[in-house]
């Protein structure tokens, strides 16, 4: 890519850029890609979707990287970091929308898209239920290709990015649980357990996914006693049989459920993703618990398994309904910024040196039939029907599409 003198870019000096004498040489076989990683303008989203140690994987494999100065502050990832990575750091925002690849973990807001030059790829998360209109016919217009990490699979048809972000925010949900539990929280002052003579907290369980798994770990861990409900026998005896020990579980009996909640200290939604819950909890439900519980909803990008939920952020994290108190942030993960920020990497890193191995994304797109199912607009035309369904926008079948361009 070629700058002017004044486009903002930082120039470090020469020997910070240049790779260490040690890095080994790998030559792109197929199509150098540019990469641009822009900065949250997000407050409430501080994750990045490359470290700097994949970052030089990618320079050093012959592609060109631009993350726009400041982007991994919260997550303690410096400027200088990057650019001794090969990163080019600019401190213009426009400069960074330039480049043919673009990744964020957020979704793209419309006036990053204004930015966008046209005909690129964009990488990030689409939770649908925050999606604008105005957002996604601008990138028609545009002919903008975009990859949602919810619905992006692997060769083997399992969801990879939904699969670290779910384990992750398993094991966050219990650390919040214990935090909201506390008196200062305004919780009930209860600790989930190991201490004698003492009853420990009793915990929910909904789903039996990689979250609810994470979670029910670190629940187990801290001591509280766990209960797990989903709706098939199958999926509960496979579970039970992942621990070391005999865990209540239960299908979704109402008459077992309104007991459970009238107990229970805290409940965690983690049923399947990219589906809409299996089961809603109704709000005569939620009133049989105690006063200052907790209700977390990993689900509540999807809306919710709950009657009560309603998406939160992390600045402003939780609110109450019939004394329980909710949380609901979509992307709980995002409190391990530089955990979760790791785990994006490593899945994203070896996806980009694919793509420029086997000359592009369009390629890739045509021999990856799991990665295929992330794609959301191809080259401006919709092909996500439940993004079609929200908006009322009319979408295309994208093997069709493949045939066609």
């Amino acid at each position: 890519m070629s700058h002017k003198p004044d486009s903002g870019i930082m120039h470090f000096d020469e020997k910070q850029l240049l790779p260490a004498e040690e890095k080994l040489e790998i030559k792109t076989k197929g199509q150098k890609i540019v990469i641009g990683i822009p900065a949250n303008d997000n407050n409430d989203e501080h994750c990045l979707p490359l470290t700097p140690q994949a970052v030089e994987i990618l320079t050093t494999s012959g592609h060109e990287v631009m993350i726009e100065s400041g982007a991994g502050k919260k997550t303690r990832y410096s400027d200088l970091e990057y650019s001794s990575a090969g990163a080019m750091v600019s401190k213009n925002k426009a400069d960074v929308f330039q480049c043919d690849y673009m990744l964020k973990v957020a979704p793209f807001s419309t006036e990053e898209v204004a930015l966008m030059r046209g005909n690129q790829f964009l990488f990030s998360m689409l939770q649908i239920n925050n999606q604008k209109e105005e957002t996604i016919r601008l990138m028609m217009q545009k002919k903008i290709t975009a990859i949602a990490f919810e619905y992006m699979k692997d060769e083997t048809g399992a969801l990879p990015v939904m699969q670290s972000l779910s384990e992750i925010s398993g094991i966050v949900a219990m650390t919040v649980a214990s935090e909201l539990l506390s008196s200062n929280a305004g919780g009930k002052g209860v600790l989930f357990g190991g201490v004698t003579g003492i009853s420990p907290a009793a915990v929910i369980i909904l789903g039996v996914e990689t979250a609810a798994e994470s979670a029910a770990r670190a629940a187990i861990g801290l001591g509280a006693e766990v209960k797990i409900f989903d709706n098939s026998v199958a999926k509960l005896r496979t579970f039970e049989r992942k621990f070391n020990q005999k865990i209540f579980t239960s299908l979704y009996y109402p008459r077992v459920l309104k007991k459970a909640f009238s107990s229970a200290d805290v409940v965690v939604g983690a049923q399947p993703f990219n589906s809409v819950p299996q089961y809603i909890v109704p709000i005569d439900m939620i009133r049989k618990m105690k006063k200052g519980s907790i209700i977390i909803d990993l689900n509540a990008p999807q809306g919710g398994c709950f009657e009560t939920t309603r998406c939160t952020s992390l600045s402003h994290p939780t609110y109450e309904v019939e004394g329980i108190i909710h949380y609901c942030v979509p992307n709980i993960s995002a409190r391990v910024s530089r955990t979760t920020t790791i785990a994006l990497s490593n899945i994203f890193a070896s996806i980009l040196l694919e793509i420029g191995e086997v000359g592009g994304i369009s390629h890739y797109i045509k021999s990856q039939k799991g990665f295929r199912d992330g794609v959301c607009l191809y080259n401006g035309i919709l092909t996500n029907k439940d993004i079609g369904k929200k908006l009322n926008i009319d979408t295309k079948d994208l093997d069709l599409l493949m045939a066609a361009f």
